[in-house]
């Protein structure tokens, strides 16, 4: 069976409008804004910015994930793969076009899940670019084992608290830590997951609820960055709700529904993310075959040495084969359009996503000597988005444990004592086969 993953003439030329755009328009801000993606606007940037956003829309582009009652497209999972993959070269491009995390994953939660007062409260200020939001779910403690998390939400009348079975009226109360919750530092609003009933299954007596940052007792005990980001000036945070009363109505979908609301969220993400990688990589290997057929040492250029020629065969090998395996899997999506079906290859390249970045992204590194170590070179932010992806979404051990345990499924053990392709087991048996015969 074959597969093919070419899209209609008329996408193609969107496709070429975006590599475009991004590369004339949208990477100017990675160099002279680099580190303002995900601030508020402001008087300098802000029409810079909305004016990109507007030539956006004018292209029937912005947030492509989004369904036509959105004001997306409807794209499938394949041509937003695409997209993704050319977006995926700019720190900026994911703002510009509506595709920005964890932005994507919450609006479409809340247009899944919400009520229609949520949608309006929350989703539409995301929709149209003007806010960011945050995703909290992660502890200090539990790190994304849903089975350890304690932060608690539980239902209290104005004086008595008890337990959110007691009674489906009153406010609600949460109280505990989160951590590295994303894009904490500029986000209007939180989406916070708590425990609403410790009796049950952690994977059945857990809520998510829409938090305004500016409630009362949501304390932001220090902002996290990345590697290399300077103290405090990170856009994630370590969070503490310190008794935060939301009201009823604060809660997103249904009480206990919260582990399926994010694997809802994460599904799709996960094979953008992978796209997004497709196209940093495929950057790191442009500028390693530059740097090869551009750098003279020892009498010959890079690309004359075989040690480089190997580097490079491999980067083009391992970046070909992980691409046409993201497009497979998004292909999955479209065309079961069932999520638990693809889980395993979901999972699969999950884990491949940061090796592929990793190994690409270092030889193009390495190749470029001092110089790509310096900050004279966009390796830097390469480098720390190899070891992001290995986290992120789940960290690669749990979702090679997905694979292999979804792999197993498939198969039975030996039925005796031997292995089933045994030569000598084999070969009696072949006999017998044949014994009319010979």
């Amino acid at each position: 069976m074959a597969w093919d993953f070419s899209t209609e003439p008329e996408f193609e030329e969107k496709l070429e409008w975006i590599r475009r755009f991004r590369a004339e328009r949208v990477e100017p801000l990675d160099l002279l804004y680099p580190d303002r993606a995900y601030h508020p606007l402001d008087d300098e940037l802000g029409p810079v910015v909305r004016a990109l956003k507007q030539q956006v829309r004018d292209e029937g582009l912005w947030a492509p994930h989004l369904g036509p009652e959105l004001g997306g497209r409807g794209f499938g999972q394949v041509k937003l793969a695409l997209i993704n993959e050319i977006l995926g070269q700019s720190s900026w491009a994911p703002v510009i076009f509506g595709t920005a995390a964890p932005d994507t994953g919450n609006a479409e939660i809340i247009a899944r899940y919400g009520t229609d007062e949520q949608k309006e409260r929350y989703l539409q200020p995301l929709l149209e670019g003007e806010c960011f939001s945050c995703f909290s779910m992660t502890e200090p403690q539990a790190g994304a084992d849903p089975t350890m998390f304690t932060t608690r939400a539980v239902r209290d009348d104005g004086g008595t608290s008890r337990s959110s079975e007691a009674e489906s009226g009153g406010d609600w109360v949460i109280t505990g830590r989160k951590f590295f919750s994303s894009n904490a530092r500029t986000s209007k609003f939180v989406i916070v997951m708590a425990v609403t009933n410790p009796d049950v299954s952690p994977y059945k007596g857990m809520s998510m609820f829409l938090v305004p940052s500016d409630t009362p007792g949501v304390r932001i005990e220090r902002h996290l960055g990345i590697m290399g980001e300077a103290t405090d000036e990170g856009m994630h945070a370590l969070i503490a709700y310190d008794g935060v009363r939301v009201p009823a109505d604060a809660l997103l979908g249904g009480e206990g529904q919260a582990f399926a609301i994010a694997q809802t969220r994460l599904g799709g993400g996960r094979v953008h993310h992978a796209m997004r990688v497709v196209g940093q990589s495929q950057k790191a290997l442009d500028m390693m075959a530059e740097r090869a057929l551009s750098r003279e040492t020892q009498g010959e250029r890079l690309a004359d040495k075989q040690l480089v020629r190997a580097d490079l065969a491999d980067s083009y090998a391992q970046l070909a084969q992980f691409r046409l395996f993201v497009l497979y899997t998004a292909w999955q999506i479209d065309h079961y359009q069932d999520y638990k079906r693809v889980r395993k290859d979901i999972a699969a390249i999950k884990f491949l996503t940061p090796k592929v970045l990793h190994d690409i992204v270092y030889r193009s590194m390495h190749l470029h000597g001092a110089l790509g170590v310096s900050n004279e070179m966009p390796f830097s932010d390469m480098w720390n988005g190899a070891a992001v992806m290995a986290v992120v979404d789940g960290p690669t051990e749990v979702h090679k444990i997905t694979v292999a345990r979804d792999v197993l499924r498939g198969y039975e053990a030996a039925p005796g004592l031997w292995p089933t392709q045994h030569l000598p087991t084999r070969r009696e048996w072949a006999r017998k086969q044949l014994e009319d015969l010979l």
